[in-house]
């Protein structure tokens, strides 16, 4: 089994509509795919009836955005929770409304200098969909004012420019609390893709761990092969869930559907632990 548990739809920042997403993760000859937003659920449905249509498995899962006390970013998987769990809807609400009140504000940063305003980045914005940097970078893209979003990032959006502005997320250990509470299976993501920019110290892993965290995103291109080794040690002595994949984003990345894969007992393992809602496996 080819299985992918980690890739976006258009309800945050990828480029295709949930439907869409199934239909290429079907075409990729992949057998199981994890639809993993940000912040949000809102594509569960539609992609659960493309699933059934094309007869691939789903795994119904959220990104959920996170930083520690330190500042660093951390991004934590969370598979077939209950979307409707009071404690973790409040937060990822509270997270999701930060986002676009801090997307806003970049906008109006970015307006004093090039041609750009929140009409612009709002053509980008699915109904619905959690708003981001890359939806920025999209405006940009069309703009004519940088080739491409890797260009944005690179460059105007980085968090280092003049125009970033940060965002409340979650402390990593009270969203892992709030996960298990949800019935859902915590899996950190690229948990040491230093490509990205600082990573968390070991005693986060076991803060993380000590509040319930089941799995790590082994197998991720972010993550170098010698931080594979470490995190693979940690997953064999702390008896955690392994997991590899994409991290697809359509034509918002170089990521391909199936580049990382999972094993099938390993998927086994997240359904078992799962108590917030089911898995689609024909």
């Amino acid at each position: 089994m080819r299985i992918d548990l980690h890739a976006h739809s258009n309800v945050s920042d990828g480029t295709q509509a949930p439907a869409g997403l199934v239909s290429a993760a079907a075409a990729a000859g992949l057998d199981v795919l994890a639809l993993t937003d940000h912040d949000s659920t809102a594509g569960w449905a539609e992609a659960l009836a493309a699933a059934r249509g094309q007869g691939i498995g789903l795994v119904p899962g959220m990104e959920v955005s996170c930083k520690t006390s330190r500042g660093i970013s951390v991004h934590l998987l969370c598979y077939l929770h209950d979307p409707a769990d009071p404690g973790l809807l409040e937060e990822i609400t509270k997270a999701k409304d930060a986002r676009l009140s801090r997307a806003e504000r970049m906008v109006e940063r970015l307006a004093e200098d090039y041609p750009l305003n929140w009409d612009d980045v709002s053509a980008h914005v699915a109904p619905g969909a959690t708003v981001g940097r890359p939806h920025i970078a999209d405006a940009l893209v069309a703009a004519g004012i940088v080739a491409d979003r890797n260009e944005a990032f690179a460059n105007i959006l980085t968090s280092h420019s003049r125009y970033f502005v940060s965002h409340y997320a979650p402390d990593p250990v009270l969203a892992v609390e709030l996960v298990r509470a949800a019935g859902g299976v915590p899996v950190f993501a690229h948990p040491l893709a230093s490509a990205r920019g600082r990573v968390v110290e070991p005693e986060t892993f076991h803060d993380m761990i000590d509040a319930g965290l089941l799995g790590l995103e082994v197998d991720h291109r972010d993550n170098p092969p010698e931080n594979r080794v470490w995190l693979r040690k940690l997953a064999r002595r702390e008896g955690l869930i392994v997991t590899g994949s994409s991290d697809y984003h359509g034509t918002g990345k170089p990521n391909l559907l199936g580049e990382n894969t999972t094993a099938p007992e390993m998927l086994e393992r997240i359904v078992d632990a799962a108590k917030g809602s089911q898995a689609y496996l024909p």
